[in-house]
């Protein structure tokens, strides 16, 4: 089930109006059965999996909050990793590992017969892990406490509004809010619009910008032996605006749909091609995930207290699991690969950067100063995205190729866009709608808040005006329906 699907819209308020109605006590085992009944809609038989490792790092932390014993508690921590690592490898790597033993081995003339196994991608499968690894880890470190109610501690896993494509929740967030559920007062109107608001954003972030913006970025990869500069530079800017308005509109979705129901998700993203830096970037891009490495992964490595050798080992480390955990692609890895590169390209040249501007007079407090450094990063970061987005080593081969050879500004004159079928008047409504899309980054940006707490804030003439303008925009020129293949957010497939 999609939140952008006529099922979910019957799903939510269903599930809202027994939840606000029903004794405190059962609230959460409603909420589990919501949740599982949620999943089960992709594929009812990978329920079994989320409920595996449900029951895994459940009794893990048992054990792990009972006993004393270093080498015991190390064990179970080691073992809950495998199962649960071997299970996500199992499914998201299995024919990435095939296919790149059988390259080795057709090297010494050796060929290896495909196993008749068809593995397919559970949804949501590296979300809930790792979600469900934190807090194996938490309760190592002594940070949280065992969940001792099995079904509470499963609501945290499966918790719907976020179980398939995040943010992934930390245990002291999450879990914290499930066990007081029957203290605290549930129905809040304030978040019950604030929380419709997001909601409502992020559906349009979603069908109407990300969708649309696909449709020339798709058109673009299927006909790269045509395109040329104009083509590839446009579709690598308009994919750098899809894909984080298809994951930042889940997430807004996902947190606007939790804040109706009284829990706060954390945020998941903070205006990232507004960021001054690659740095920045990453805190401000994916914040679950960047936090959930830092904390589980960078900072146990040894992080940045040791020396610069072992600091940029770290980085690239992190990087590279990073973009390895996106998907089983040697582009993925290479895209966190650079990430983890220009990170440590950037620290390398600061004290070179700070001495320039100091000779030059740079005003480094200026606002140009900072439009600047946006500008570069954004540059930047779109540049890692064509990476990300090529399917194969050869279709990224071919699309630098065509951006690079074949320089040609005379194809926006004349229909010479003409053979990528794509119609002048969406061009111009997409152009339109990147504009409210700027104007709520912007606002963002500037009150810190998110654009439902924000319209909150207002009136209540301008938030119905907004909210009514904003859902005529998503039924009348959004993208969805049983024709349209990108329907489905992108990192489903992650």
């Amino acid at each position: 089930m999609q939140f952008n699907s006529v099922d979910f819209l019957i799903f939510f308020p269903i599930v809202v109006g027994i939840y606000f109605i029903i004794p405190k006590k059962l609230k959460y085992l409603w909420l589990l059965v919501a949740s599982y009944y949620f999943y089960m809609c992709w594929n009812a038989k990978y329920a079994l999996l989320i409920a595996f490792s449900t029951i895994v790092t459940y009794f893990a932390g048992l054990f792990l909050e009972k006993t004393e014993d270093r080498k015991k508690k190390n064990l179970v921590v080691a073992g809950s990793f495998i199962v649960n690592l071997g299970i996500l490898g199992f499914f998201k790597y299995f024919h990435f590992l095939f296919d790149n033993l059988s390259g080795i081995f057709s090297l010494f003339g050796i060929r290896l017969v495909e196993p008749a196994v068809d593995v397919l991608l559970p949804v949501g499968i590296s979300f809930y892990t790792f979600q469900a690894l934190g807090y194996t880890i938490d309760v190592y470190r002594k940070d949280i406490k065992a969940e001792k109610n099995f079904f509470r501690y499963a609501l945290f896993v499966s918790f719907f509004p976020q179980l398939v494509a995040g943010p992934i929740e930390r245990s002291k967030n999450l879990l914290g809010q499930i066990d007081a559920m029957g203290e605290k007062r549930l129905w809040d109107y304030q978040k019950i619009v604030s929380g419709f608001g997001l909601m409502i954003w992020g559906m349009f972030q979603k069908v109407v910008v990300a969708d649309r913006c696909a449709i020339f970025v798709d058109a673009v990869h299927e006909n790269l032996f045509a395109a040329g500069t104009v083509e590839t530079v446009a579709a690598a800017i308009l994919f750098s605006i899809q894909i984080y308005c298809d994951f930042a509109g889940y997430s807004a979705v996902a947190i606007g749909a939790a804040r109706v129901m009284g829990f706060s998700l954390m945020e998941n993203f903070n205006t990232p091609y507004f960021a001054t830096s690659i740095q920045d970037f990453w805190r401000r891009w994916h914040i679950s995930l960047s936090t959930w490495f830092r904390d589980y992964l960078y900072i146990p490595l040894g992080g940045s207290r040791c020396s610069k050798a072992k600091k940029y080992r770290n980085i690239m480390i992190t990087f590279l699991a990073s973009g390895l955990w996106h998907g089983a692609s040697w582009t993925f890895v290479i895209w966190g690969g650079i990430h983890g590169g220009f990170q440590i390209v950037g620290d390398l040249l600061r004290p070179i950067k700070e001495k320039v501007n100091k000779a030059l007079r740079v005003k480094t407090e200026a606002f140009s100063y900072t439009l600047g450094q946006m500008i570069i990063t954004y540059g930047l970061t779109t540049f890692a995205w064509i990476f990300f987005r090529a399917k194969t080593w050869d279709q990224l081969t071919l699309y630098f190729n065509r951006m690079f050879t074949k320089f040609n500004p005379w194809i926006l004159f004349g229909g010479g866009l003409d053979y990528l079928q794509i119609n002048r008047d969406d061009v111009k409504i997409v152009v339109v709608f990147l504009g409210i899309l700027l104007l709520g980054e912007i606002v963002r940006y500037v009150k810190k808040v998110d654009l439902g707490e924000y319209l909150w804030q207002q009136n209540l003439w301008f938030r119905i005006g907004v909210f009514v303008v904003l859902i005529l925009i998503i039924l009348v020129y959004g993208e969805y329906g049983i024709h349209f293949d990108s329907g489905k957010f992108i990192y489903f497939d992650f």
